[in-house]
């Protein structure tokens, strides 16, 4: 009965719930509009971004670290119409972040890899890069990690260290590419005849460039085989749908002009012991 009557202490209830109440309602009302606010800045400075003809990838990066500072900015005036003395939990935080800092290293390592990879650039959202020991198609750079998406549309999640910390192999970089293939003949077969019929093969082929102009020529006496290179160029987006078609070409020429494509074989004796 005392606890009730001191709640319903009309004193206790003007100096203390009152405005405590107001202030937690306060509180709440500035989180919530704040990180509207902060969405809709957030969305505004990536349009601003776009407009500008920045790079995707770059536009993602920064409104991620834009809209996680606003956050911050909001977190921090809720806490003070709370009555917090936000400088000394600045100074909480702070060796809080140095503690969480030795122990989140990695994360952190992540992080700075992302920065540098925003700076400098190496890859752009869109483009077919091998690095982190997956290919694949860039989507998106994160704080801490990259979002690739396979050739069979797997999205995979590459920590950032990973990536800048290895060799970076982007197929796309360049307009065009070079096919290298390697084309088996038997060794009793006509050299000058298997190139004749190679030259018809790319020649027929709109899709192979004219200049710089396709190589072929004898790469190697091996020891089943001559094996003839054949590098013809191309433009970057057709690399595969060429490769494989020439594949499939070569072998359907050569069984038509007498060609023989070497493969291993196994010869057996078989003696009979008196």
């Amino acid at each position: 009965m005392d606890k009730l009557a001191q709640l319903n202490n009309p004193e206790l209830i003007e100096k203390f719930l009152i405005p405590w109440s107001i202030k937690i309602v306060a509180a709440l009302a500035i989180f919530v509009i704040g990180r509207w606010i902060a969405r809709w800045l957030t969305n505004l400075t990536r349009k601003v971004m776009t407009k500008s003809n920045m790079d995707a990838m770059l536009v993602n990066f920064l409104g991620n670290i834009v809209y996680t500072v606003l956050l911050l900015v909001v977190v921090m005036a809720a806490l003070d119409q709370l009555g917090i003395q936000t400088t000394s939990l600045l100074a909480v935080f702070g060796a809080a972040g140095l503690a969480i800092g030795l122990a989140l290293k990695d994360s952190l390592g992540n992080f700075s890899s992302g920065v540098m990879l925003i700076l400098f650039r190496p890859f752009k959202v869109g483009d077919f890069i091998e690095a982190g020991g997956v290919m694949g198609v860039v989507e998106e750079v994160r704080m801490f990690a990259t979002v690739m998406r396979t050739g069979d549309n797997r999205e995979i999640i590459v920590p950032n260290s990973q990536i800048y910390g290895g060799t970076i192999t982007n197929y796309s970089a360049r307009d065009t590419r070079r096919v290298d293939m390697v084309f088996g003949i038997g060794y009793d077969d006509d050299i000058g005849k298997a190139k004749k019929v190679l030259e018809g093969l790319l020649a027929a082929d709109e899709r192979i460039l004219k200049d710089p102009a396709p190589v072929i020529a004898v790469g190697e006496l091996g020891d089943s085989s001559v094996n003839i290179l054949v590098r013809p160029w191309v433009k970057s987006g057709d690399y595969w749908g060429v490769y494989w078609d020439m594949m499939e070409k070569v072998k359907l020429a050569f069984d038509e002009n007498g060609i023989s494509i070497p493969y291993p074989h196994q010869e057996v004796y078989m003696h009979n012991v008196a």
